[in-house]
């Protein structure tokens, strides 16, 4: 493994649906994230996917390249977009992963990714989001 290496892309898609679960889930039920008529009124462009989610989604691709969750050490993220989610068709993330940098001493690998909504002008929703994967047992 090496600097700049990929660990692969996916695609996300975001509906309605899974906005209300994940307020569910979470607790989080702010109604910028399900009522059109209130997020118009605090000047959104209507309802939009919750940060966090869209973090956590994100943060899959990870997951699933190194196997198991228990072996991301770290990941954080700033938040710099909105992902508005159209009541007819949903949101799409695109999200990308390479390894940033390898720490062989400590037996870890920082995975960077990438994270974009191409129904926002391809626009990054997320930047320095990064996680820490441990990549060999001790």
């Amino acid at each position: 493994m090496q600097k700049g290496d990929s660990i692969g892309s996916t695609t996300i898609r975001l509906d309605r649906a899974d906005l209300v679960r994940y307020a569910g889930a979470s607790g989080d039920f702010n109604p910028i994230h399900w009522s059109e008529s209130t997020a118009r009124s605090v000047e959104l462009p209507g309802v939009i996917a919750h940060g966090m989610l869209t973090m956590g989604a994100a943060v899959q691709l990870v997951t699933d390249w190194c196997g198991d969750p228990g072996r991301i050490l770290d990941y954080q993220t700033r938040f710099t977009q909105m992902v508005p989610v159209p009541e007819d068709g949903g949101a799409t993330l695109e999200v990308t992963g390479k390894v940033g940098a390898v720490d062989a001493e400590a037996g870890t690998a920082r995975i960077d990714l990438t994270v974009t909504d191409p129904g926002n002008d391809g626009a990054r929703v997320l930047t320095k989001a990064q996680a820490v994967v441990r990549v060999d047992q001790p």
